[in-house]
Order: structure tokens, then sequence, then C-alpha cells
């Protein structure tokens, strides 16, 4: 079979290397893909937001599968256009993709719900934020434990996280007035900071079973330490050890089936990937937000450990008969993916710096390197996104996993590469 999958990203290139692996598929192609996808795939250059021009494409090249990795596209309803053209694709409707689409929406979800969140206010007017956050803190300096999101998407930065009245008041110029993130800043929604370790639960489902996938953890803040501005993710690793049985079995019975039903209730029935982002507070997980896809770098560990054809699961969500699926195997070690990033992310960075040292990183055993933000120029590979690499490695252990992949970033050189150095160390810690 041909199975085409929709991005260019980490998420992307990790799907379609283990979409690759099944003796199923004939041929996987990347649309628009980067130079790590054009190793592993065929790319094409079309944009995943292109909707007209991937159909176009999957009725050229006779495609049987459309596997939808990022957001953007999901939101602006590419699955309701290619079945409505007769087409096999994995991922939420537009109606569904709201989930991440809106954080105000997927609040308000959560609320009538009641699956546990944060307490929140959401505003449309930039001069109501203001007040509403004056009239609680009377001093600049006041200190205040609030995180200002823009409603919209913001590719994983339109989150910012306040300390102090002037902080939370300049979130707000940022968002609503300033629109740093857009359109995305039309709406905006100030919510009580929850305090606590952050994880990731995913799950796939077709609206009627649900499969949990193993837990995951990422590291949104820019440096070491949870320090610096929120990015897209800067590392993650699986399975993580802050969530055992017991803590996911709840998740499962508070969070995901209601929010299944919640959306099947609300005429949103979901397919797809559904992605929990969590924080582990004292009173129990509370819900930080919902994605509707892959995350990235989730993405990369998860399907290093999967074993499963993924492609016999993709088809049994499309076909609404994952209840016949008898479970996922994994590969019992950890693993773990260091993002390397372009210098200035996630503010500006420079782009087109030639990238060195890829053979011999992917050449270590048990590593692999997904590509983000690249493009092959000249025959070079250079640098064209903020998060360019993800490292990936696993291991026996998760030291073990973290030494490897730490091992192959170190082959890896560019002008203003840079990484995070502690991805892991809270499971690290967590087990003593």
């Amino acid at each position: 079979m041909k199975v085409l999958v929709v991005g260019g990203g980490g998420r992307e290139h990790a799907l379609a290397w283990k979409i690759g692996q099944s003796p199923r598929v004939e041929t996987v192609f990347v649309a628009p893909g980067n130079a790590g996808t054009a190793r592993d795939a065929v790319n094409v250059p079309i944009a995943a937001t292109d909707i007209d021009g991937l159909i176009r494409f999957c009725k050229s090249e006779q495609i049987d599968l459309v596997v939808v990795g990022p957001e953007a596209p999901l939101v602006m309803g590419i699955v309701d256009s290619m079945q409505a053209e007769g087409l096999r694709v994995f991922g939420p409707t537009k109606a569904a993709a709201e989930l991440e689409g809106s954080k105000v929406f997927c609040k308000n979800l959560l609320h009538s719900a009641d699956i546990p969140t944060a307490d929140y206010r959401t505003f449309r007017d930039a001069g109501d934020a203001s007040r509403y956050i004056k009239d609680r803190y009377s001093e600049p300096t006041d200190k205040v434990a609030v995180v200002v999101k823009a409603d919209g998407l913001a590719a994983g930065k339109g989150v910012i996280v306040c300390g102090t009245r002037s902080e939370a008041l300049e979130a707000i110029d940022r968002i609503a007035n300033q629109r740093e993130f857009g359109d995305a800043g039309a709406e905006l929604i100030i919510e009580e900071r929850l305090s606590g370790q952050e994880a990731s639960v995913l799950a796939i489902t077709d609206g009627e079973t649900i499969v949990t996938l193993p837990p995951a953890q990422d590291h949104k803040p820019a440096y070491d330490g949870d320090t610096g501005p929120n990015t897209g993710g800067m590392g993650a690793y699986c399975p993580t050890p802050i969530i055992d049985e017991e803590l996911m079995a709840k998740v499962e019975a508070n969070v995901l089936v209601p929010i299944v039903h919640a959306m099947k209730r609300s005429r949103r029935p979901f397919q797809g990937v559904l992605y929990a982002g969590l924080m582990l507070t004292p009173a129990g997980p509370k819900v930080l937000e919902f994605n509707v896809r892959f995350g990235d770098p989730e993405c990369q560990p998860l399907l290093m450990r999967l074993k499963t054809d993924i492609v016999d699961v993709i088809e049994a969500t499309v076909d609404g008969r994952l209840g016949e699926i008898d479970g996922l195997e994994w590969d019992d070690r950890p693993s773990l993916c260091v993002v390397m990033a372009s210098e200035g992310y996630p503010g500006d960075y420079e782009k087109n710096r030639e990238i060195k040292g890829l053979d011999a990183a992917d050449a270590l055993p048990d590593v692999k390197v997904f590509h983000a933000g690249t493009d092959t120029v000249n025959g070079q590979v250079v640098n064209t996104g903020g998060r360019v690499l993800g490292v990936t490695a696993i291991g026996d252990s998760i030291s073990k996993a973290k030494l490897q992949a730490y091992t192959a970033v170190k082959e890896i050189r560019w002008q203003g590469a840079w990484c995070r150095k502690d991805i892991s160390d809270k499971a690290l810690a967590a087990n003593g």
C-alpha cells in the first residue's frame, strides 16, 4: 500500500520511519517532509496546509492511507475534506480538532465534563483581562500564580507563566494587543498556575475504544532546570516513572474516558490521537491542555519503543474497529529524545547553517536521529527551523538511554547548535 504522511517535523519523520517498517507498506510519501524524511521516505513539495494540493496528489498517486501529523491542517479540516473525496485518513475532524484549536473550547468542555483542570477565566478584551489582574493584585511587584494563554494555535509558544502582576499584564499585552501569536490571541485565558510535575499521556481512539500509550514526560521550558521561556518541547522520555499503573488507571477513568464521552455528546466524535498534557498536583492529576495528534517530541521516543505494526493500529482506528486490536507490544527498554535547537530559539534564529556529523550519530547503536527543521541545499543538510533535530536513543535503563542520546548529540554540530543537558534527570531522581 501507499501511505502519505502530512507534515515536515520530527513527529512526521518518526511516523514515516515507523510506517515504513510495516511489511504491508510499499511506499511512504511525506509532504512536505525534511532532509531526514528524504532519507527514509519520498518527499513531496506540498505544504501541510495545502489541502487541495494534497488531495490532488492522493488521487494521482492512488494513496491508500493518509496520516496527518501536525495540528494546523487538522484544525483547518483536512480530514473532512479528504473523507469527502473518498480518501482514508487518520485524524480527527475539524469539529473534533477544536479541542486543541481553541483553548477556551477545551477548558469549557473540561468544566462541563467535570474533568479536573485549573480554575480559569476567559477574556475577549485586553482591557477586561488587565482589570481582572489589577483588581486582584494592587502592586506591580505583587506575587501572582497565573498562566496567560492565547486561545488559538501558537506552535506551543502561546502560554506565558507569570510570577508578578507586571508579568501578567505584560503577557496580556503581548497576546491581546501586540498579537505576538497572531489571531491566536483574539481570545485569551487566565488560569491558576498549578504546581507539580508535568506528564504526557497519549491514547489512540476510534471514538469507542481507547488504547492508552505508555506515559511520557516532555520538557517545555527552554533551559536546564525548567527555566526560560516555553518552547514546543526540548526533549522527552518514555516511560516516565512518575506515573505508575495506579495513577494511569485514574487518568484513564477521570480524564480519557470522560473526554471521549464528552466529545461524543457534543456531536464531535473523536477519532485519532488524543494527547492529555497533565500536571501531577498534590490533589491528583489535572489537565493542562489537550492536543489532537502525537506530541512532538513525545512521538519520537514512543515510536522508538513500539513493536506492533503501526499501520494495523491506524487502519483499525480509521475503520472504527480498534477494539479488535489485541493490545500493543512495546520494547521493555526506555527511550529518550534530546532536541537540538538553533541559536536564538524560541526567539529569532539564523537559518541555512550546515549540519555535520549526522551519519556518525545515526551509526551509533540504538540511536535514531529524527529531523525536524532541516532541508538539503546543494547536497548539504542545513537548519531551517528552531527545533532542528530529535536525537533519540533506547537503552536498558533511562540512564543508559540518556548516555547514548547525548553521545550521539556530541557527534552533531552546526554553528549555534544547543540543547538542554538534563533531559530525563527527573526520572533518574524519581528512581532514586
